[in-house]
């Protein structure tokens, strides 16, 4: 490595430091507790500032290109600095006298949006930046349009302005959220890999679940869940646990593709496992007013659906393929995997305790739940001895390296939103939305899904949420939906993007891991998570699974959807008791379907009974047959 680059990585670190540190300082009060005044709009410029110079410091301009950073990436990094200083010092006039400035206003606004472009560029490509484009387009002209999209058209320098200068736009409340309330989590989740996380929720995967059928595939889903609960990210969940799962999945029987989308699979709904989940469930959160506590809760059952069900697919794709338990003697004793790991449920208990005990922001609850286990990590750590010295330091560093992303999309989806609302584009596609599902509610719905899964091909869960949740989520509640499950309905599925070929990136990163080709690997993670695109309709059409009424009628709702995925994963797999025909295949779909519908009303609880009898009584019947005719052989 030459000095150069060690310099530039020295200052990416410092860069990086400096972004956590900030966001800590914010999340936590401080300048309130020391009587100093300070804009939030002051602190989430400083951390985008510092996260555009990361970017330009690490990001190529130009894939092909590996080498270090040249003169004109410093120099961009340099501009990001300076324009932050200075935002940040001029901020209080500015925003209140923007219109006493024009000059001063226009300049820090088109050097802001050129480095902002040309960062998320680098960062996630184009898709942001051309819906960015459209939505300018409309801004400037939609007084030349007639009937419902006509608007008042925007001059191209008060366009300029407002997408930088004004708070409901780039320094608004996506980007509030991504510094203040997402950045203290990934300190959590960073720490918690130090200090040996990852190998106890492994471990702890291995000894609860290794000796089952199938054992090898039911560690990967339980390890994934558990991680990915802290992680919220797809991609880093898949290549931190796959590096384990995928080669003991395969070792076990597995096909190399159905190992890959297991893990794709349960990675990726670990973004919506409670407790902590992904940035979406705080932005979601925060558009619906509500507490986080709320939003876990609402997405408590469908967590539960969606694992239950890979569970399912596990046990039966053995069953199907006589995989067996995974070899007694490489799982770990219950008592010694807890014996050294018990320090690390004791910040999730912190967490929860602050967050439904006591009633605290998540920022808080958080930074509660890093200090519990940064000072129990002084004394154990789970491989043995004590955290080393520099370890709290390289996770405030990594955190504020994983947050670039977030931090990035929060930004330019924040001026998009900002632009919905001030061109009036969110009036008019609202609209437009509304009378389509005046005409059909399940229409509009399967549109709304469709639109979520074609757009995070090219962007994040969270950028998909953020914009979905402006144009679609609003008309789905004008029409009758809980404005809970209309957002996770457009959450859930803009999730289900990192699955679904033919950009499927969670399943392709498995897919790698797995040496399998990563068009079927997509294919086969549809496969194994097809609940997942069903319980978003569920849950639309009975807000019970949401946690939304009475205790009975959650507890019918959940029973009932349990019993119809068993029965038509049974058949998608192919596999009750014994090998299965087109025929049973076919029969025990159709059980689940009556099965899984929701309960509602008194015909469409006859007709779930009904479906789980007949589904039922399918499989134990299979059951029977087959040992009757292996007792006979």
């Amino acid at each position: 490595m030459n000095p150069d680059s060690t310099t530039t990585g020295r200052i990416v670190a410092a860069l990086a430091a400096l972004s956590t540190t900030a966001a800590i300082i914010w999340s936590s009060s401080l300048p309130l507790w020391i009587g100093l005044r300070v804009y939030s709009e002051q602190i989430l410029l400083v951390v985008l500032s510092a996260s555009m110079a990361i970017t330009f410091l690490t990001r190529a301009r130009v894939k092909s290109r590996t080498a270090a950073p040249d003169i004109l990436d410093k120099a961009l990094a340099a501009a990001a600095l300076i324009w932050g200083m200075v935002m940040v010092v001029r901020f209080p006039v500015l925003s209140q006298n923007v219109f006493y400035h024009p000059t001063e206003a226009l300049i820090l606004s088109g050097l802001g949006m050129a480095l902002l472009l040309e960062a998320v560029r680098r960062s996630m490509g184009w898709a942001l930046i051309v819906i960015l484009g459209v939505v300018c387009l409309y801004a400037l002209f939609s007084g030349n349009l007639s009937g419902p999209m006509q608007s008042r058209s925007i001059r191209w320098d008060r366009l300029l302005t407002f997408m930088v200068m004004d708070s409901a736009s780039l320094a608004g409340a996506a980007l509030y959220i991504a510094v203040a309330v997402v950045v203290p989590f990934l300190i959590l989740a960073q720490l918690l890999l130090q200090t040996g996380g990852s190998a106890f929720f492994s471990d702890l995967s291995m000894a609860v679940a290794g000796r089952a059928r199938g054992g090898a595939a039911k560690i990967a889903i339980l390890g994934s869940a558990l991680f990915g609960s802290v992680s919220g990210s797809a991609v880093s969940n898949v290549a931190s646990t796959g590096a384990i799962t995928i080669p003991l999945m395969k070792d076990g029987g597995y096909r190399p593709k159905t190992a890959a989308a297991i893990e794709a699979s349960a990675s990726t709904g670990g973004q919506l496992m409670p407790p902590i989940m992904g940035a979406s469930a705080f932005l979601l959160a925060e558009n619906l007013q509500v507490s986080y506590g709320e939003v876990v809760l609402a997405a408590l059952i469908p967590s539960i659906l969606f694992y239950v069900a890979l569970f399912y697919f596990a046990d039966l794709e053995a069953g199907r393929r006589g995989i067996k338990a995974i070899d007694p003697e490489r799982i770990p004793p219950m008592r010694d995997v807890m014996r050294k790991g018990w320090f690390v449920v004791v910040p999730f208990v912190v967490l929860l305790g602050g967050l439904f005990a006591l009633n605290m922001r998540p920022e808080t609850a958080a930074l509660y739940a890093v200090l519990s286990l940064f000072v129990l990590s002084l004394f154990k750590t789970y491989e043995g001895g004590r955290i080393k010295g520099g370890a709290l330091f390289e996770a405030v560093v990594k955190a504020g390296r994983a947050a670039v992303e977030v931090v990035l999309i929060c930004a330019i989806a924040g001026i998009i939103i900002g632009l919905f609302s001030r061109s009036g584009l969110s009036f008019g596609m609202g609209f437009f939305l509304v009378k389509l599902g005046e005409g059909s509610l399940i229409l509009l719905l399967l549109v709304t899904a469709g639109v979520c899964i074609l757009m995070g091909m090219g962007l994040p869960t969270v950028g998909v949420y953020l914009l979905l949740s402006t144009l679609a989520a609003p008309p789905l509640i004008e029409l009758g939906l809980t404005a809970m499950s209309a957002h996770l309905f457009v959450l859930y599925f803009g999730m289900l993007s990192m699955l679904t070929p033919p950009v499927a990136i969670a399943a392709f990163v498995a897919a790698n891991m797995a040496k399998a080709p990563p068009m079927r690997t997509g294919l086969e993670a549809v496969r194994v998570a097809w609940p997942a695109f069903v319980v978003p309709f569920l849950f639309v059409a009975s807000p019970a699974l949401l946690f939304d009424g009475a205790l009975g009628m959650v507890a019918l709702a959940l029973g009932t959807a349990l019993v119809g995925v068993y029965l038509i994963t049974s058949g998608v797999v192919g596999f009750a008791g014994r090998v299965l025909g087109p025929l049973w295949r076919v029969a025990l779909i159709a059980a689940g379907t009556a099965a899984l519908w929701p309960p509602q009303n008194g015909a469409a609880i006859a007709l779930s009974f009904a479906g789980m009898g007949a589904g039922l009584a399918m499989v134990t019947f299979l059951r029977r047959r087959e040992r009757v005719v292996t007792g006979s052989a």
